[in-house]
C-alpha cells in the first residue's frame, strides 16, 4: 500500500477532470483493475476504469453537475459512464456478492473497498490507486503481477464456481501475462470444473477465446486448455493438437500485418475441420461468429489447398486477383503453417507474401460497353470475347491497355 505509481494517464486532461468531479468527496473515487496493473508493469493503457463508494444515482449528479456528459450503461449493477473529450471511464460501485450460480450474481453495493477486491478474479486485478497515485494492493497482487503469477483471490474453485466464465479467463490472462509455470491449485480447478464452460453464451466464451488468440503465448494457453479438457467446451468439438496454430504463431513475425481473428482461429481448429464434416457448423453455432469472420474463414479453407510454394508470379497474381490481396495474404501464411516446411526456411512462401504485400492489384480496361462502342453485339459471345481479353491481357503481365486491347478486336 506503500507503493506510488505515476502513469501517464493519471495525468490526461480527462483523468484530471474527472479527478476534479469527485474531490468534494475525500477518498470516494479510486482507478482499478487493467489500468492500474498495467501500470505497476510498465504496459500501454488505453482504457481506465474507476470504483466509487458512491451510489448510481449520486455518481451521476456529481458528474452531471460538473458538465461531464454521464451514461447510464449498467446503472442495476452500480455502472455509469463518464465521457470526457472523447475518452470514457466506466465507474462502478464498490459492491459485495450476495449470491451467485456461476452465471449470474447478485451484488450489494458497500464502502468497504477491501470487499469490492475480494469479489475480483484474479490478485492482479484487484490493485486500486488514488488520484494521488497511492496503490493500495490487499492480496499481493503487484508481486504476483510482475512475477507473472496468474492467481485467483482465495479458493480457485470457489471463484470459478462464482462465475464460470473465469476459467476461460485464467488462460486468457495466462496468455497475455503469465510466465513460467502456471498456478496449480488454478489448473487443478480449470480442469475440474471444464464442464461448466459448456453453459456459458457463445457470445461470451467468443470474447475471451478471440483475445486469448491474439496474446505472444496463445499457443502455451492452448495446450493447458487442452490438457484441462476444456476445449471441447469452447468450440463445441474436440482439437487433436494444436500444431498448426504453433506454426502460424512462429511465423507472425515474417507476416506485414496483423493476423486477423478468422486467421488464427482457422489454424487452430483447421484438423478438426478436415476430420469432421459437421464441425464448422459446430464452431460457428458455439461462438456465435459474425458472418464476416464466418466468411473469411470460410474463404481460407476453400483456397488455402490451392496455395503451394511452387506457384510462379503469373498464379500468383491470378489467384490474388479472384480471392483480395488481404485473402491472399491470409491463406498463403495458412498454408505455410500447414506445411511440413521448417519455418522460416521456405523462401518460396516468403516471397510470395512480399509479392502479394508490394503488388497492387490492376483493374481490367475493358468494359462490355468498350466492345459495344467498337461495335460487338451484346450477348454471349460477347462475354466469351471478354474473358479471351482478360486472359491476354494477365499473359501481358496486365499491361496491355485498353486501347491496345481493342486494337486486338477490330
Amino acid at each position: 500500500m506503500n507503493e506510488t505509481l505515476h502513469p501517464s494517464w493519471l495525468q490526461w486532461p480527462q483523468t484530471q477532470m474527472l479527478v476534479k468531479a469527485f474531490s468534494l468527496q475525500p477518498d470516494s473515487l479510486r482507478f482499478v483493475g487493467g489500468a492500474v496493473r498495467d501500470a505497476v508493469l510498465g504496459r500501454p493503457v488505453q482504457d481506465v476504469d474507476a470504483a466509487t463508494v458512491l451510489l448510481p444515482a449520486a455518481t451521476m449528479e456529481l458528474l452531471e453537475k460538473s458538465g461531464i456528459r454521464v451514461i447510464p450503461t449498467g446503472v442495476a449493477h452500480g455502472t455509469v459512464t463518464a465521457v470526457i473529450n472523447g475518452k470514457s471511464f466506466e465507474i462502478t460501485t464498490l459492491r459485495k456478492d450476495v449470491s451467485t450460480d456461476g452465471r449470474h450474481a447478485q451484488v450489494a453495493f458497500t464502502d468497504d473497498w477491501e470487499a469490492d477486491a475480494s469479489r475480483r478474479d484474479f490478485t492482479m486485478n484487484a490493485l486500486y490507486c488514488t488520484p494521488d497515485g497511492t496503490l493500495y494492493d490487499y492480496f499481493d497482487g503487484v508481486e504476483d503481477a510482475k512475477a507473472g503469477r496468474v492467481r485467483f483471490i482465495g479458493d480457485a474453485n470457489k471463484r470459478i464456481a462464482e462465475d464460470f466464465l473465469r476459467a476461460l479467463r485464467f488462460f486468457r490472462f495466462y496468455a497475455h501475462y503469465g510466465n513460467g509455470h502456471p498456478d496449480k491449485e488454478a489448473i487443478a480447478a480449470c480442469s475440474h470444473q471444464a464442464s461448466y464452460v459448456g453453459t456459458l453464451s457463445g457470445e461470451r466464451v467468443q470474447h475471451e477465446l478471440f483475445s486469448l488468440l491474439q496474446a505472444k503465448a496463445a499457443p502455451e494457453a492452448l495446450h493447458l486448455m487442452q490438457a484441462c479438457h476444456l476445449l471441447p467446451y469452447v468450440l463445441g468439438f474436440a482439437v487433436s493438437d494444436c500444431a498448426v496454430f504453433d506454426r502460424l504463431a512462429k511465423l507472425e513475425p515474417l507476416v506485414p500485418m496483423t493476423v486477423p481473428h478468422a486467421v488464427r482461429l482457422a489454424a487452430f481448429i483447421e484438423k478438426a475441420l478436415i476430420n469432421t464434416e459437421d464441425a464448422f457448423t459446430k464452431v460457428t453455432s458455439r461462438l456465435r461468429l459474425s458472418n464476416h469472420v464466418e466468411r473469411s474463414i470460410h474463404i481460407l479453407l476453400q483456397w488455402v489447398s490451392m496455395i503451394h510454394p511452387t506457384m510462379n508470379v503469373a498464379e500468383q497474381k491470378r489467384m490474388m486477383r479472384q480471392m483480395g490481396k488481404d485473402d491472399f495474404i491470409w491463406s498463403i501464411v495458412l498454408s505455410w503453417a500447414l506445411g511440413i516446411d521448417a519455418i522460416g526456411e521456405n523462401h518460396s512462401y516468403f516471397a510470395m507474401l512480399t509479392l502479394a504485400a508490394s503488388w497492387e492489384l490492376p483493374h481490367f480496361p475493358l468494359k462490355g460497353d468498350d466492345l459495344i462502342a467498337v461495335g460487338v453485339k451484346p450477348g454471349k459471345a460477347m462475354g466469351e470475347l471478354l474473358e479471351k481479353m482478360e486472359r491476354e491481357w494477365e499473359d501481358s503481365d496486365y499491361k496491355l491497355s485498353k486501347t491496345q486491347l481493342l486494337t486486338k478486336i477490330v
